[in-house]
């Protein structure tokens, strides 16, 4: 019983050996990658990132602005973002339109700006306006001269509407020559001399 124990366990051991040996002799060297192509599929079985780069259409609280290029999740995209119709998917074509329209409105920006600089030239260079009050005592004049009367005398001798809230004022109670300061634009400011005198 001895003898065929043994004989049996020989013959496993030989078959198991030969196994191992068809198959290259080691079970560590069996699954090394031998090829870029094994070693590639196994990168490949990685969790892909599931976002999406998309553009905002209109303002969305606590994520961006309108006009925004965002990376978010497309879950969210897709259940939230895409329904609303707050945001579209970005593409090549939709960049090149951004960018044109980016370049029509910076030259809209510098076509408004180089106008007030113009305007802001010519209200310079017109010399002092002129403006009649009813004399009191001294140099004293009864009222004061507002921004509306400036917008007035602008109006008449140059014949541009200018809207008072852009006309920054000192305080006049008397005769004499003042500065007047019109904001044509956030960048330029004209500043207008101002003759009061009595009647």
């Amino acid at each position: 019983m001895a003898m065929a124990m043994a004989s049996t366990a020989s013959t496993l051991s030989w078959s198991s050996s030969s196994w191992v040996h068809s198959f290259g002799g080691n079970f560590n060297e069996a699954y090394k990658p031998t090829d870029r192509r094994t070693a590639s599929v196994i990168l490949a079985q990685k969790k892909a990132k599931k976002t999406r780069k998309v553009i905002l259409k209109e303002d969305v609280e606590y994520l961006g602005k309108t006009g925004q290029l965002l990376e978010v999740k497309a879950g969210f995209y897709r259940n939230y973002l895409l329904p609303m119709g707050k945001a579209q998917i970005v593409t090549p074509i939709l960049i090149k339109e951004m960018r044109m329209e980016e370049e029509r409105i910076e030259a809209e920006k510098n076509r408004v700006k180089e106008e007030a600089q113009q305007l802001a030239l010519i209200f310079e260079t017109v010399g002092a306006f002129k403006v009649k009050r009813k004399g009191g005592k001294g140099k004293q004049i009864f009222g004061s001269v507002t921004a509306q009367d400036l917008v007035d005398i602008i109006k008449a001798q140059l014949q541009r509407d200018v809207d008072k809230r852009i006309v920054s004022l000192p305080e006049i109670r008397e005769t004499g020559e003042y500065i007047a300061e019109l904001r044509l634009h956030p960048d330029v400011t004209a500043r207008v001399r101002l003759n009061v005198f009595a009647n």
